[in-house]
């Protein structure tokens, strides 16, 4: 008896065994766009049928360069586990192509409809015409690839915990380059579907935005990836675009030639540092609440940071040891963003700029989009003004600085008995007005009048100093008037 049930349980766990899948490796050598073994179709699809964890896509070189993979149709959606591999990448630095020109179809961004198909191309609510699709799928690992002329190049999905790394994501003119959104297919977010991403070391190049962080995506990490357009590119919109998307890092990062290097909508909590902004229309344009802008160097732009007004009279935004110079250039660019209207306030820090949601803004507000009148928001100009959105950060306003025997002074005008932070910026020209050098931070402490006077330091080697103060929880102040020292 005994020996039976031990063979039988030897027959049955070897049974199982048999069934159990093992990861595998899918070799794509041939580029013709069909189900044969080879394509690339064929090996999406023996992946999708493989549960296992960490199957491997590895797509050689064929032919000689550019090496090119034009797809007829949209490609399976990812449903397992994988490593899709440009193998070349690793040996020479060359992408492999991945171009969904063939079937989509139209002129530039009209060719991408959005969820309303009366609207096109950029900053419409779309999932439309993507490429690799990642979508309710954890762990997959896109690398060496240049994945372009699709509406959106990489739709990622309600999934967490994937990698996009060494690729080059170009001229996908509908959504974005990589989508990053926990939309539940109407347009809800889903908070906790989108999750601990990466999208590291990419080049975005001539998207319509370059990605977005959308309707619940949080905790993401975009690092190390350049974000240009050029000339060729029909909406040049945003670097990024976080739209109700939380607590995301966004470090290290460079953004030129967009509208907007990087556009905040009504996201919190995302940290943006030690990102290079130069080039766009406006560098940061935003709203939302506890939002962190730190390190940042932004500079030749129209305006350096633009902070829009918003429903929120509570938001707050922190700006920090960013060094901003060289901005107030003539870079008319206003796709779904961007400062053209006519006698704007220029410069570091503008509170009050209007962007799409605003009756005065000018510009596209994307393809096909109508903005009922009263609907639009406007910014209040005057006090007890009604029917329009007070002035951002709570209107907090700049120090006045001035010299006492050489020494910088900082006057405060805030809230009584309350605590403030000063940061110091200088200029080597004159005629700086701006934030080139950070110098240093104080912090003083406010009078039942709201009143304190701060006395810093002597500066001796530039020619102007500037300065910001921020409250406690956390709205920081335009820049302050510039204080010539020489």
């Amino acid at each position: 008896m005994t020996a039976s049930i031990f063979k039988f349980t030897t027959l049955t766990l070897g049974l199982a065994l048999a069934h159990l899948s093992h990861a595998q490796t899918y070799v794509v050598d041939r580029y013709q766009d069909d189900n044969q073994q080879g394509s690339l179709r064929w090996a999406i699809e023996q992946s999708n049928a493989n549960t296992a964890q960490e199957n491997e896509i590895l797509i050689q070189a064929v032919g000689k360069a550019p090496y090119t993979i034009k797809v007829d149709q949209p490609l399976p959606p990812i449903k397992s586990s994988v490593k899709i591999i440009g193998t070349q990448w690793e040996k020479t630095g060359e992408f492999i192509a991945i171009d969904g020109s063939n079937y989509i179809k139209g002129e530039g961004a009209k060719a991408c409809p959005g969820a309303n198909p009366e609207q096109y191309g950029t900053n419409v609510r779309t999932t439309t015409l993507p490429g690799f699709v990642l979508q309710d799928v954890n762990g997959i690992t896109l690398k060496g690839l240049d994945i372009h002329r699709f509406c959106i190049g990489v739709l990622i999905n309600r999934s967490s915990n994937n990698l996009i790394q060494h690729n080059r994501i170009s001229n996908n003119y509908g959504g974005s380059g990589v989508m990053l959104t926990g939309d539940d297919g109407k347009g809800n977010p889903t908070s906790t579907t989108t999750n601990n991403n990466k999208v590291l070391d990419n080049q975005f190049v001539d998207n319509g935005d370059g990605l977005e962080l959308t309707r619940g995506a949080a905790f993401n990490l975009v690092a190390n990836n350049l974000f240009t357009s050029t000339k060729a590119n029909p909406e040049p919109s945003q670097g990024i675009e976080i739209l109700w998307g939380n607590d995301n890092s966004v470090v290290g990062n460079k953004f030129e030639n967009y509208s907007d290097g990087l556009q905040i909508n009504w996201g919190k909590r995302n940290y943006i540092a030690y990102n290079e902004l130069t080039s766009n229309s406006i560098g940061f344009n935003l709203t939302g609440d506890g939002n962190i802008f730190d390190s940042n160097r932004v500079h030749g732009n129209r305006i350096g940071v633009a902070i829009r007004s918003e429903k929120d009279a509570n938001a707050r935004t922190t700006l920090t040891k960013n060094l901003i110079w060289n901005n107030a250039q003539d870079i008319k660019r206003c796709e779904a963003g961007g400062s053209c209207v006519p006698n704007q306030k220029l410069g570091a820090i503008v509170f009050g700029v209007p962007a799409l949601e605003h009756a005065d803004f000018v510009g596209s507000r994307g393809g096909g989009v109508v903005i009922e009148e009263k609907n639009l928001q406007k910014t209040c100009t005057q006090p007890n003004q009604q029917g329009c959105n007070a002035i951002p950060n709570q209107a907090i306003q700049a120090p006045k600085l001035s010299l006492n025997k050489g020494v910088v002074v900082a006057e405060i005008q805030g809230q009584p008995n309350q605590h403030y932070q000063v940061e110091f910026f200088a200029n080597a020209q004159a005629n700086g007005q701006e934030a080139e050098q950070y110098l240093g931070t104080a912090t003083v402490n406010t009078d039942e009048q709201g009143k304190a006077v701060l006395s810093w330091q002597k500066i001796s080697a530039y020619a102007t100093v500037t300065a910001t103060i921020t409250d406690h929880l956390g709205a920081t102040s335009e820049l302050s008037s510039a204080l010539r020292l020489k």
